[in-house]
């Protein structure tokens, strides 16, 4: 270990160790100091020593002991909460959140002995803590430049560190557990540092109870899928060498089982956690693994936080941060497969509350942070071209569905593994109807005021070529849809859902409206004003776009799926990976093709998929920057909201597939048989 830093270090935790006791601040200040040296001591503890010689009793103790705070019967007195913090600490309360925020991470820097990151945070702590020691009170604007500052300076670490985690496979800290652990000793789940919950303990006892045979065949539906999206893609997977697997906390047998059959196929395991630096977050979303969200509203309170120091100077010291440390690890980048995604679901929708407190990008920023991503989206495929990489995602519920989650669990494998064959055959016969028609009117029922038109390409040989793409889960499991981009030009009307859940945040009353295929106009009821809900809609769907497209339109048949939801009644808490096979859905943002549409896709039958661009992503061959929005969110119109949905030719005439929520084109019956069960 590097001497200087092991110095740097020790130096850091010696000083914080004396301010648990100290009095040097202003009396308002003292408690929020010295609760947060109490914090970074008990990690500095997790550094020196090894977890994996605890009992379980102890581990479960110390794990509640690093998260209590952000626990829903404690968060109200907590300093991650703006709220809080801004009556405790008044107008110094937004800069102290940040802080606090930012200090969580040292938890996970101290389960993988990441000295160096642990020891910048703890010094930056110092830092903040010495401006306001026996003198003056320091200006809240020279407390944020100290935050800025560390965020500048460190900026091009923590994005080469990110992106070593995501493509080199000796970066194998989660790898290590999940293949070297007795997991029927739930310890292990402790070893990662994340929040442990009810969930996590109970899919892996859960688990422990299958065989091995049942295991390696639901890790082989998820290996298979993946393979399966190069096939179909027509993309070499004999050139690629590391497969990204994300995952939540609970399923290492399946992901030790997954990563034995990637390894038969050449691929190494790439697993790497959550951003945890405010340089590398995104919103709320968890991308890596993870353990279950101890609060999901401070993560909400802290979405924008990177409101502190998004301006001009950051974006473009990020993107080539991200550039260098992409071009360092080009060759390792080059033979990347792309994701693996197990997914979870099952716990209560949670509707956030909005705090005038937290930090919130200005429209300025706004704006900004849309550019940072839509370059980086183009420096990532520079590095992994989007027509040479793949993924898949599944999904399995979480023990907070309900208590017969065994039987839940056993439905989902059943859904996740239905006969792909039948379906193909099926949805097939609903692509052929659909190929004949210009137009696809959906409409609403029963209180759903959906009323939309869809205009799809023109089709030069119906023989060779089609709109749709016969969805037979392979990346996207499990089966049951048929989609396309649409022609935005004549694209428009009223999406409207009931209820939703999109993303771990439950909608109500949501109403998206589309002209030229663009949303112009978007409402819900989540919250009592209109300003409230419609910047809950532009955080969350159109991620401050002041326009965003329909890039899909799809129709979910995958009844089977919808009759077990509404058997379990556990609708709202499906996954859109599954809830958008029980209905037709449309996407907000770029199609199905982003990177790829260059690339030709064909169908079963072996016709091409010629649908694979809009006027937007078209916008690609003449300035990059105008053609991709970085988001997809689906949006599913379920069967019971659903009045009808016909095909229409150039002479107006319509052809039903749908009407009154059942599937009415000849060759389609056997959709509706699990309704009649």
């Amino acid at each position: 270990m590097d001497d200087l830093l092991r110095e740097r270090y020790q130096l850091a935790e010696n000083r914080i160790r004396e301010i648990c006791t100290e009095r040097t601040v202003q009396s308002r200040f003292i408690d929020f100091f010295q609760q947060t040296a109490k914090f970074l001591c008990k990690t500095a503890d997790i550094m020196e020593k090894d977890v994996r010689t605890e009992t379980l009793e102890e581990l479960r103790q110390e794990n509640y002991r690093l998260y209590e705070e952000l626990l829903k019967d404690n968060y109200e007195t907590s300093y991650g909460n703006p709220a809080y913090a801004e009556k405790q600490l008044g107008k110094y309360g937004k800069v102290f959140g940040f802080l606090y925020s930012e200090l969580r991470g040292t938890v996970v820097y101290a389960f993988e002995k990441k000295m160096w990151d642990y020891t910048v945070a703890a010094e930056l702590f110092l830092e903040v803590y010495a401006s306001f020691e026996n003198g003056e009170l320091p200006s809240v604007k020279s407390t944020e430049d100290i935050l800025k500052s560390y965020v500048n300076d460190y900026c091009q670490d923590m994005m080469e560190d990110r992106i070593a985690e995501a493509v080199d496979p000796s970066r194998n800290f989660a790898t290590d557990i999940i293949m070297n652990s007795d997991l029927t000793d739930l310890r292990y789940l402790y070893f990662f540092g994340e929040y442990i919950s009810e969930n996590e303990t109970g899919v892996a006892e859960y688990l422990n109870t299958l065989s091995q045979e049942e295991i390696d065949s639901m890790a082989r539906t998820y290996t298979e899928g993946y393979r399966i999206g190069f096939v179909n893609g027509r993309k070499d997977l004999s050139v690629k060498k590391t497969v990204n697997i994300r995952y939540n906390l609970g399923f290492e047998r399946m992901v030790r089982a997954a990563i034995m059959q990637f390894r038969e196929m050449g691929l190494e395991p790439v697993i790497y956690r959550h951003a945890t630096h405010a340089v590398n977050k995104r919103g709320v979303y968890r991308i890596g693994y993870t353990g279950a969200v101890a609060n999901p509203q401070y993560d909400y309170d802290h979405r924008q936080d990177c409101a502190l120091f998004m301006d001009s100077d950051f974006v473009q010291r990020k993107l080539r941060s991200m550039q260098n440390a992409y071009e360092n690890y080009k060759e390792l980048s080059k033979v990347h497969g792309g994701p693996a995604c197990i997914d979870t679901f099952g716990e209560e929708p949670f509707s956030p509350v909005n705090k005038p407190e937290a930090w919130a990008l200005t429209e300025a920023q706004q704006k900004l942070e849309v550019e940072m991503n839509n370059e980086s989206g183009q420096i990532v495929n520079r590095y992994i071209p989007g027509d040479e990489r793949s993924f898949t995602i599944i999904a399995y519920p979480v023990p907070e569905i309900g208590g017969n989650y065994p039987e839940i669990f056993h439905e989902i494998v059943k859904i996740n593994t239905l006969d792909y064959k039948l379906y193909e055959k099926i949805q097939q016969t609903i692509i052929e109807t659909l190929d004949t028609c210009q137009w696809v009117a959906i409409k609403g029922c029963d209180g759903n005021e959906t009323d939309l038109i869809v205009h799809l390409h023109e089709l030069e040989d119906v023989k060779k070529q089609t709109n749709f793409e016969n969805c037979v889960a392979d990346v996207n499991i499990p089966v049951g849809e048929v989609f396309t981009s649409p022609v935005l030009a004549g694209t428009g009307g009223i999406l409207h859902v009931k209820k939703v859940y999109l993303n771990g945040l439950q909608f109500r009353d949501l109403k998206l409206v589309f002209d030229c295929g663009q949303v112009i106009d978007y409402s819900c009821s989540n919250f009592e004003t209109e300003e409230e809900n419609r910047a809950y809609i532009e955080d969350n769907i159109l991620h401050h776009h002041n326009k965003i497209p329909m890039g899909e339109f799809a129709i979910g048949t995958n009844t089977t799926a919808y009759v077990a939801a509404e058997k379990y009644g556990i609708a709202d808490k499906l996954p859109i990976l599954i809830a958008e096979k029980m209905g037709p859905h449309f996407a907000v943002g770029d199609t199905c093709y982003s990177w790829a549409e260059d690339t030709p896709v064909y169908n079963p039958d072996g016709r091409e998929i010629i649908a694979r661009d809009n006027e937007i992503s078209a916008l690609r061959k003449e300035d990059i920057s105008m053609a991709y929005y970085g988001c997809h969110t689906d949006i599913t119109i379920p069967y019971e909201e659903l009045g009808s949905i016909q095909v229409i030719d150039e002479d107006g005439e319509s052809t039903s597939i749908i009407e009154s929520g059942r599937f009415v084109l000849p060759g389609t019956e056997e959709l509706n048989r699990p309704f009649e069960k």
